[in-house]
């Protein structure tokens, strides 16, 4: 029987673990029903499990021969989103949603586990199972590197893999992958404006903050069209507008928040200083004042090209040529994947899980309360991910091949 035969006796198990994910979904860093979880379905496994101190991480190392070590990694964490799905297994959490499918992610990889426990002995190296909180914002990938993931077999993994399912776009059970910059950079921009409240009918009398700020929403806009490269992409986006609470009054304060992303670090860094000194002129234009946060966030993935070329043989061997796809351009979105592809070379892999039968260019894309994975690709994933790392032994790659050469 091959991988995928073996994953799809599974099925069963890795649809009950996933439902239960996702009917009881928790955000940030500290998931301790998820962990919890986690841990009971890698119980019995030849595995040697540690979990985090700084969140609640699952690390699980399954010891091989002497070739370096592969790591295999899935997120945890869900979204502040109330879901409007009405599927039998919805949140039961008030206000969070696995919207961007970390519950599949999680199901696969402890479906992976099980597959390679059952092959072990076909395992020249360890295999590290990376169960991250905190991809949403949280920084989670960072917190594990920290605390030593990377090195949890004892020699530095060799390679590494993470996998994003999308619940649109790509075609069920298809497989994209990327060399190169495969997701954006992520930073975080807040501004408050400091203005002077009033009456609505005597706007003269006031310092008003609102007309600052919609004047700054607009011109950072037009600044993203005329300063800087087309070529070079950014995406400038406001997500969030607050300001007063009645009709007839000026308020003091108005205040928004933008989400930044980028592909190059020349771009990075000149509109994250390029955005304050818009906004600072602006305000003194209207006699207001203005505080201006920038919080970094995830760096561009990368992927390496070798890796992301042998994980694109690997997805066509298992499933045919016709079911893998790779990707024309990079995508906006933005992954703390970033930090370990910044660290050991390796590829970061999409997955379609959009129902069968879906309008690709109409369903709910990830991050929506509507958005709706299908179970029946827990096995495609839990497939891939374990033949990943048995195949990644088997046949080393022309990076790792010149890694050995200069050892």
């Amino acid at each position: 029987m091959t991988t995928y035969d073996d994953a799809a006796e599974l099925g069963d198990d890795l649809v009950a673990l996933r439902h239960d994910l996702h009917r009881h979904p928790e955000i940030g860093l500290d998931l301790p029903r998820t962990q919890e979880r986690v841990l009971r379905a890698l119980d019995g496994l030849p595995l040697e499990t540690a979990t985090g101190t700084a969140c609640s991480s699952v690390t699980a190392v399954m010891r091989g021969g002497d070739a370096p070590p592969v790591l295999l990694r899935a997120d945890m964490d869900a979204l502040p989103v109330q879901e409007r799905t009405g599927v039998e297994y919805a949140s039961r959490v008030d206000g969070a949603m696995h919207a961007c499918g970390h519950d599949l992610h999680t199901a696969m990889l402890a479906g992976a586990a099980r597959l390679l426990a059952d092959r072990r002995g076909e395992l020249p190296g360890d295999v590290v199972f990376m169960f991250q909180p905190g991809e949403e914002g949280w920084d989670g990938a960072g917190v594990m590197l920290e605390e030593g993931v990377l090195d949890a077999a004892g020699p530095r993994v060799g390679a590494a893999f993470g996998m994003h399912v999308f619940s649109a776009v790509l075609p069920h059970g298809h497989i994209a992958t990327r060399p190169g910059p495969i997701l954006a950079a992520q930073d975080e921009v807040r501004v408050t404006v400091h203005g002077a409240g009033g009456h609505g009918s005597t706007p003269h009398r006031a310092k008003d903050p609102v007309t600052a700020v919609s004047q700054m929403i607009v011109s950072l806009q037009t600044m993203m069209t005329r300063e800087f490269d087309v070529l070079d992409p950014a995406v400038l986006s406001v997500g969030s507008l607050h300001s007063g609470s009645a009709a007839n009054v000026i308020p003091d304060t108005a205040s928004f928040a933008a989400t930044v992303r980028t592909f190059s670090d020349t771009t990075r860094d000149r509109l994250l200083s390029t955005l304050p000194r818009l906004v600072h002129g602006i305000a003194s234009a209207h006699g207001v004042g203005a505080d201006v946060e920038v919080l970094p966030g995830y760096p561009v993935t990368v992927t390496d090209h070798d890796e992301t070329a042998f994980a694109a043989d690997t997805a066509a061997g298992l499933f045919g040529d016709e079911r893998h796809h790779t990707l024309e351009k990079p995508l906006m979105g933005s992954e703390d994947f970033s930090r370990v592809m910044q660290a050991v070379p390796g590829s970061f892999i999409g997955l379609g899980a959009a129902p069968v039968g879906a309008d690709l260019e109409e369903a709910p894309f990830n991050h929506s309360p509507l958005a709706v994975f299908d179970d029946g690709v827990l096995p495609v994933g839990a497939a891939l991910y374990a033949e990943l790392a048995l195949r990644r032994f088997a046949e080393p790659t022309a990076s790792a091949a010149a890694e050995g050469e200069r050892r």
